[in-house]
C-alpha cells in the first residue's frame, strides 16, 4: 500500500478539467496518482481518511486533557482563594 503523502498532493486549482465538485476532482487526483488503478486509489483515500480522523482524534483527546489540566489547576479553595 502507498504511504500516506502518494495521496493527491495538489490544491483544488490544479484539479482536472470538467471536475467541478471537490469529490469528483479528489477521485481524479487519486486515479491520477495511481495510474488509473481504481482500487488502489480506492485504498489509498481510505488510507489517507483513517490517518485523517486518527489525526483528529488524537487532537480531540490532547484538548480534552488540557482542559481538564487547566480546571482542576484553576479551582479554589475551601476559603474562595485560588490554589
Amino acid at each position: 500500500m502507498l504511504a500516506r503523502h502518494t495521496g493527491p498532493a495538489e490544491g483544488p486549482s490544479s484539479a482536472p478539467a470538467g471536475t467541478s465538485c471537490p469529490v469528483e476532482a479528489i477521485a481524479a487526483s487519486y486515479l491520477s496518482q495511481t495510474s488509473g488503478d481504481l482500487a488502489l486509489a480506492l485504498r489509498c483515500a481510505i488510507t489517507d481518511a483513517l490517518a485523517d480522523l486518527m489525526e483528529a482524534e488524537r487532537r480531540t483527546r490532547e484538548r480534552s486533557r488540557l482542559i481538564s489540566r487547566g480546571f482542576v489547576r484553576g479551582r479554589l479553595d475551601d476559603n474562595g482563594d485560588a490554589l
